[in-house]
């Protein structure tokens, strides 16, 4: 399965793509971190380690100065650069970034810190390209709930998924001062989509793809429906971050 709008990124499983009925709830659940972020990036020099398709960088580029994004794919750093002409795009790999030291002042990493092999080292770099100030802003799907029980991701794209104190590990060891950590949540009417759907949307969604089985057409019309709203991000101080599904961590570079 291909991107609609642009014909040309395959739907993989390892990037979210906007655009399309089946994928539309994790799309959401990606988005809704750039959306209530974003406001970090105001007028700032930002970089995106590992951009996917593209379309959170150029929301960032809604407010930022500048957004540099960063992509191993070639063909994905080719789509990004056809279709956001506001993100100057790089193929590189991040355990080595292209960019000098203390060149921007926030580093966007959502999503890919999971797919990473040498996750310390990312981290390092993201160090040495922040300025003292900067701010590292990176999610991650919260291995507690993501793949519960198991010592294996279940999604095989992943290589290594982290809990909170795992993740504020990674981080602090790597230099950086924990500024919060925050979980994304099912608010209200997801809650009410779970209740519709055997207690859980994502296992409805799972046993689908699965068993390459036709969507039930109540499952799709609310896949389709879900908007970023319909995602609760609390802090730690106000909800069990142990029972989020995706981490959300700010750090700062001292």
């Amino acid at each position: 399965m291909t991107d609609p709008g642009d014909g040309g990124l395959p739907l993989t499983g390892e990037r979210t793509i906007p655009g399309l009925a089946e994928e539309n709830y994790w799309f959401r659940r990606h988005e809704v971190v750039y959306r209530r972020l974003s406001g970090l990036c105001a007028g700032k020099d930002v970089l995106e380690a590992g951009c996917g398709e593209g379309y959170g960088a150029d929301l960032i580029a809604d407010v930022a100065r500048r957004v540099v994004a960063v992509d191993y794919d070639a063909a994905t750093v080719a789509h990004v650069r056809a279709r956001y002409p506001r993100v100057q795009v790089v193929a590189a790999n991040l355990a080595s970034l292209p960019l000098p030291d203390t060149s921007v002042d926030v580093v966007v990493n959502f999503q890919v810190i999971e797919h990473l092999w040498d996750q310390p080292q990312f981290v390092t770099e993201c160090l040495r390209v922040l300025r003292p100030g900067g701010l590292l802003l990176m999610s991650t799907p919260n291995r507690i709930t993501f793949s519960p029980g198991l010592d294996t991701p279940v999604n095989p794209f992943h290589t290594r998924e982290l809990n909170a104190a795992e993740l504020a590990e990674l981080l602090t060891e790597g230099g950086f001062r924990m500024q919060s950590m925050n979980g994304v949540f099912h608010g209200p009417r997801l809650a009410e989509m779970d209740a519709r759907h055997g207690g859980s949307i994502i296992a409805a969604q799972i046993d689908r793809a699965v068993a390459d089985a036709p969507w039930p057409a109540d499952l799709l019309a609310d896949v389709a429906a879900v908007q970023c709203e319909d995602f609760d991000l609390a802090q730690e101080a106000d909800r069990d971050i142990d029972e989020s599904l995706d981490l959300v961590a700010i750090a700062v570079r001292p």
